[in-house]
């Protein structure tokens, strides 16, 4: 029975009986309930991690290098996962510009471009007299700028901040924040990051919250030490829109985020180092510039949108210097390690965090041979950076010109000997494992040279619409999937 059907028949006995029983005179129920309080939304936060050439086999090699063939990686225990197609609007092959932006707004565009329409033709910069690029020389008519990922989450009132481990201004970071035909023009491109100032990207409101790495080149006028011939100090412009700057670890770790309104840190002029040669006492580590962006960001209510990069395992792969880019791809996910745990402190079941990992194209890097398993590198072994040893006997295996082989290699490179091997006959560990060894390629190309590669990549997901990554998926349906995840 319900309240209504009480009231009723106690109007016969009058008013006060009515009352009495928690009923209005009209018979209707009286509401004791105390009013409530609309209760916030709780803030939404997409953390989307990309690293930069991290295939297939270079996430594997990397994995036996840290922690052997049975052991896990954070990133291999994403409950989620799809393949990503990534091939360019123009190329089977793409490069880091218009894969990333593919990523970021959804639409396929030719290779060097920034995210721009498909239409846009990449116009190579044109230098002065130093080498210096003279600016944008892009045509106003060659395409459209495209909306990106952060700009929508920066003009739903979110944060946003971009983190990486090169030029603040390189093809990945650039892509979530500006808008060029050209990946190498770099000027132009730091420029857009400086709210107010000439060829600010208005797109991005007030302006980034967080910008992390090196690069600080293109911040600085030629009689500085940097690349802009326009004169001016972007720092300093920064600085006098209530930035803080950090320029080593140090500075950062003395960030406080509750009174920092925006972040800056350039830790190089160039990319930053490796992170098998970085000094931790002048650079911040990839997973220390992530979770100093994750405090500053998450006091917004609305939540933010945080990209980080682990930029230059793609730098050390046209190396061919393995053991760099297997180092770069474990500082990779030791950011994304710490990051998982900082994000649970907030939301301890990531129903409100959305996290993507992955790469915007494949290396050509490959795993040779019928090696026996070799578990962890260590001073004492070279592990997967080894040479080929036979899986029964364990003896060192050897070519067709008697000679041993690395169990990496890469399809092209710049170490490719010319003529029979059998020079290299007394190849060892401890000539493949060194921290400067060029693996041998099949196909010789220039000194940096090696190409990307064009098979699909891994991505791997957790949290809030992370179900929906799933199968084999074109790199533009990752924007539709974070988007929609996301609410923008």
């Amino acid at each position: 029975m319900n309240r209504n059907s009480l009231c009723k028949p106690m109007l016969v006995a009058g008013l006060t009986a009515a009352l009495l029983a928690g009923c209005n005179s009209d018979s209707t129920p009286v509401n004791n309930a105390a009013p409530t309080t609309p209760v916030a939304a709780a803030p939404k936060n997409v953390i989307f991690f990309l690293g930069d050439g991290m295939g297939m086999t270079t996430m594997t090699a990397a994995r036996i290098y840290a922690v052997g063939e049975e052991g896990e990686l954070t990133v291999d225990t994403l409950p989620e996962s799809a393949f990503v197609k990534t091939f360019s609007n123009d190329a089977q092959v793409t490069d880091s510009a218009p894969s990333m932006a593919a990523y970021m707004t959804g639409v396929k565009m030719n290779n060097e471009v920034i995210s721009m329409s498909t239409n846009t033709v990449a116009v190579d910069p044109v230098n002065d007299a130093n080498g210096n690029k003279l600016g944008n020389n892009c045509g106003a008519s060659n395409g459209t700028a495209v909306p990106t990922l952060l700009e929508q989450a920066k003009a739903q009132g979110m944060a946003t901040g971009v983190v990486t481990t090169t030029r603040v201004t390189h093809a990945t970071p650039a892509a979530t924040y500006a808008h060029i035909c050209h990946r190498d023009l770099e000027n132009d491109i730091a420029a857009a990051s400086v709210p107010g100032g000439a060829g600010f990207n208005p797109a991005l409101g007030t302006g980034l919250d967080v910008l992390l790495g090196g690069g600080s080149q293109f911040f600085v006028p030629v009689a500085a030490g940097g690349k802009r011939s326009d004169g001016r100090n972007l720092i300093n412009e920064m600085k006098a829109k209530n930035a803080t700057f950090a320029s080593n670890v140090t500075e950062l770790n003395a960030v406080d985020a509750s009174k920092t309104e925006r972040l800056l840190g350039l830790f190089t002029s160039s990319h930053m180092s490796y992170d098998l040669d970085r000094d931790p006492a002048k650079e911040p580590s990839l997973a220390e510039m992530a979770t100093k962006a994750m405090d500053v960001l998450a006091k917004n209510s609305k939540g933010y949108f945080l990209m980080v990069e682990g930029g230059r395992i793609d730098h050390a792969l046209h190396e061919t210097t393995a053991k760099k880019a297997l180092h770069d791809m474990v500082a990779f996910d030791n950011a994304i390690k710490a990051v998982l745990a900082k994000a649970r402190i907030a939301d301890p079941d990531l129903k409100n965090t959305l996290i993507v990992v992955t790469a915007d194209h494949d290396h050509t890097l490959v795993l040779n041979g019928y090696a026996k398993r070799t578990g962890k590198t260590t001073a004492a072994n070279a592990g997967v950076l080894g040479v080929v040893k036979n899986y029964v006997t364990g003896a060192v295996d050897k070519d067709l010109d008697g000679a041993p082989y690395s169990i990496i290699g890469f399809g092209n490179g710049e170490n490719r000997t010319q003529g029979n091997r059998s020079s290299m006959a007394s190849m060892d560990d401890s000539v493949t494992g060194a921290n400067t060894y060029h693996q041998e390629a099949v196909v010789r190309v220039a000194v940096g040279g090696e190409t990307h590669g064009g098979a699909d990549v891994f991505l791997g997901a957790i949290g809030k619409g992370a179900e929906n990554f799933t199968g084999t998926i074109d790199n533009t349906k990752v924007f539709s999937l974070v988007k929609t995840a996301s609410g923008l």
